[in-house]
């Protein structure tokens, strides 16, 4: 199953400095938030990666073009330009990085990547949250409730939209309320099968019009993750997760070194 990776949007505000990159491509623990994403999903086994871009996409081609050299050590000899790789480190990945647009919508971004999927199912996750979901739970759970879509849900963090869920783990919109005493949001991970396409088009700004009518139809469910998720939104959301990260207490390091 592949993993698409939303990765298109404006310029991070998480730097400080003239030349901004992608919101992916900021770092925590000297990695962009992107490589931490990817780590967790290839835990699970899920290593086959589309990477939707837009704003310097060619930043994010460059990181995987030299990835290899990235990773490893190097002695290079400026009269011969003879490269010698020591310590050699990659990963076990396959990563398609595809152009879908400055501006383009989540459903259009996922609509032009649909060429590169292979399979009935795949899953679908942001490029700015981390979090310990249990990828194998959610991709389990798609399968069993046979629906078009499954999302994580978590509880919010205090600034996020109450998703309404029901006592069966559907998502009905009809039941709206801007308040729950049982809240949860999206946790930006998701799994689709191929039906999603039948509901998106390159128009359509994913919401309530493609969530109404999936839900309508009886074609959305949940997985209620309890652990830890967080999204990268503010410098101060950055600065937690480096704190995190140098304390070794990274909650999504799942995988081992």
């Amino acid at each position: 199953m592949k993993v698409v990776i939303l990765a298109g949007g404006l310029p991070s505000t998480l730097i400080e400095e003239d030349e901004k990159v992608p919101k992916p491509m900021a770092e925590i623990g000297g990695r962009p938030i992107l490589w931490h994403i990817m780590k967790q999903y290839a835990f699970y086994g899920y290593n086959d990666f589309i990477i939707c871009t837009g704003y310097k996409g060619e930043m994010i081609k460059d990181y995987f073009m030299n990835f290899y050299i990235y990773q490893s050590d190097i002695t290079v000899d400026l009269q011969t330009n003879e490269i010698v790789i020591h310590r050699k480190k990659t990963e076990d990945w396959k990563v398609s990085v595809v152009d879908t647009g400055l501006r383009s919508s989540i459903p259009e971004r996922i609509f032009m990547i649909r060429q590169y999927l292979d399979e009935a199912s795949f899953l679908v996750t942001y490029g700015d949250c981390v979090s310990n979901i249990h990828i194998s739970h959610l991709v389990e759970e798609h399968k069993k409730n046979r629906k078009i879509a499954t999302f994580a849900v978590t509880r919010p963090t205090g600034r996020n939209e109450i998703l309404p869920l029901g006592k069966d783990g559907g998502i009905d919109f009809t039941q709206y309320s801007s308040y729950s005493p049982d809240a949860w949001v999206n946790a930006c991970s998701m799994a689709f099968n191929v039906g999603i396409f039948d509901y998106l088009d390159k128009e359509q700004v994913i919401g309530r019009s493609v969530f109404d009518r999936l839900a309508r139809d009886n074609q959305m469910a949940s997985y209620r993750h309890q652990g830890f998720w967080m999204p990268m939104e503010t410098i101060r959301d950055k600065t937690q997760l480096e704190e995190m990260w140098r304390d070794k207490s990274a909650p999504w390091k799942v995988w081992n070194d």
